[in-house]
């Protein structure tokens, strides 16, 4: 049987061997052995797993426990049962292609109300007879107008009044946020349609300005859940692989 030393599986992988160190403390490899120099040795098992985790580490899709399963299935890989992980992919796949459908739905649910008629019949509610009619609770209304997602006028008195024009931007947010897109994105699509009105909805909801800050890099949904899927397709492949090599 072929081995390898910290330093040959850096190489071979493209990672530093620091890398290779903290794979090992994460248990996303299966135990290394050592020598009696104390030196680590690898195996074909740890360069097939290094390249599994390194694939499904490769997309960062957080929402609904995607990133906390998949990390599951790297390790249950790396203990060697090879079966459960099959069985734990598939499920990523079918949640992942379910999230995808969500994501693109909303965007088509959007295009449908900015497509309908602006024209709102005549409407002045307070805040929460606009939480009772949009079954959104009145903290995450709050929450939205303190990100900016929406500017909401007041009365002489100090109350809120939510008009038919808020109504139909709030329910383009709520579609948004069931899809689990970030506010930040929802924000950014939201300024983008408001200096050009046919803007394309993925592109203003997938595409990050230049001064974003690094977290909305990880919100191109869409893309990002494409890319997830067509990775997971391929761990399956990869786990069906080292399950005949290595069992």
């Amino acid at each position: 049987m072929k081995t390898y030393r910290t330093a040959e599986v850096a190489k071979m992988i493209g990672i530093h061997p620091n890398t290779v160190r903290l794979y090992e403390k994460l248990h996303l490899i299966p135990k290394v052995e050592r020598q009696q120099n104390h030196y680590r040795v690898f195996t074909d098992f740890h360069i097939a797993q290094f390249r599994l985790a390194r694939l499904a580490l490769q997309v960062e899709v957080m929402q609904n426990g995607l990133r906390k399963k998949m990390v599951q299935v790297v390790k249950t890989s790396a203990s060697g049962d090879f079966d459960s992980a099959i069985k734990l992919i598939n499920e990523y796949i079918v949640q992942i292609e379910r999230e995808r459908g969500h994501a693109e739905e909303a965007v088509e649910i959007v295009q449908q109300i900015l497509a309908g008629s602006k024209t709102e019949s005549p409407v002045t509610l307070k805040r929460k007879e606009v939480s009772e009619r949009l079954n959104i609770t009145m903290d995450t209304l709050r929450n939205w107008e303190m990100n900016g997602l929406l500017r909401v006028k007041r009365r002489e008195n100090g109350y809120r009044i939510y008009t038919g024009e808020d109504i139909r931007r709030l329910k383009i947010i709520r579609s948004l946020r069931c899809a689990n897109y970030s506010l930040e994105a929802i924000l950014r699509m939201l300024n983008e349609l408001s200096c050009n009105p046919d803007a394309d909805l993925q592109n203003a909801l997938n595409t990050p300005g230049a001064d974003d800050e690094l977290i909305s890099v990880c919100d191109r949904l869409i893309v990002s859940l494409h890319t997830a899927e067509a990775n997971a397709l391929s761990i399956l492949d990869m786990l069906q692989d080292m399950k005949t090599k290595f069992l």
